[in-house]
């Protein structure tokens, strides 16, 4: 709520400009204006444009859209694949790239807005993930990090028609000619399977390092918040991880003042 009302007032403060300049576009994206969609333009009816962070790819056609029709543009949709086939050719900046590998979420935790906003677990196909990543090593790339919102619920399909999970996945981007550190983030404890963690004694590119946020220590809260698992399952998985990774750092998110 807090950041929709954010956004709100600064669009109170653009009025006047829109008012002075009635040729400026004025648009919102990302996450609030997802959530809010048609609603937002009627709020604020000087907002010319709105999308989500699905559709950031559209943003040439509505801009044509609100330029030539003179008609305000709103698309909040969630395209499956399409917004991946639009990413801009792979640029290395350094030793270290980002490489996203899927979108959205389909946990529904009762705290949580992004199955809302960035819509159900969609997965990159595992060909276009690797020929990115053989074009960011090509440029000097060494470390790659794995995003997604739920990142160990990758199931991406392959050339022959089945789905690779993320353990795999590791072990194919660990393939890579010069690709020497692997990262992913942010998992969730109930995907980070048995040969997830199995893959950290198989894969030497795996940095010792895993962000797994359990959010609660308690049983009740975490059934209220519905994530999926116990406290004991969870430090089930801990204890095991660290048995193959004696030496692996853990971080996590926790969440204080949960409303229930």
């Amino acid at each position: 709520e807090k950041a929709q009302e954010k956004v709100f007032s600064e669009l109170g403060r653009w009025k006047p400009l829109k008012q002075a300049r009635p040729d400026v576009v004025i648009g919102v994206g990302g996450c609030v204006a997802s959530q809010e969609g048609e609603f937002l333009q009627k709020r604020a009816p000087y907002v010319d444009l709105v999308f989500g962070p699905q559709t950031l790819h559209r943003l040439p056609q509505l801009l044509d859209q609100v330029r030539n029709e003179k008609t305000p543009a709103i698309d909040v949709s969630f395209p499956e694949i399409e917004k991946f086939d639009a990413l801009p050719e792979p640029r290395a900046e350094g030793p270290k790239a980002f490489v996203s590998i899927m979108e959205g979420c389909s946990k529904y935790c009762t705290f949580c807005v992004v199955p809302y906003t960035r819509g159900e677990e969609i997965s990159r196909p595992l060909d276009d993930v690797i020929a990115e990543l053989v074009s960011l090593a090509d440029q000097g790339v060494r470390e790659i990090i794995l995003l997604g919102q739920n990142v160990n619920a990758y199931r991406g399909r392959m050339h022959d028609g089945q789905l690779c999970d993320l353990a795999a996945l590791v072990a194919f981007v660990a393939a890579v000619d010069g690709i020497e550190r692997i990262r992913y983030t942010t998992s969730h404890p109930v995907e980070f399977s048995d040969r997830l963690i199995a893959a950290y004694g198989e894969v030497p590119a795996l940095v010792s390092h895993v962000h797994l946020p359990v959010q609660s220590g308690s049983d009740r809260v975490l059934s209220l918040m519905k994530r999926g698992h116990t406290t004991l399952e969870y430090l089930s998985k801990i204890r095991r991880l660290r048995k193959i990774r004696p030496d692996i750092s853990i971080s996590s998110d926790f969440i204080v003042g949960f409303p229930g």
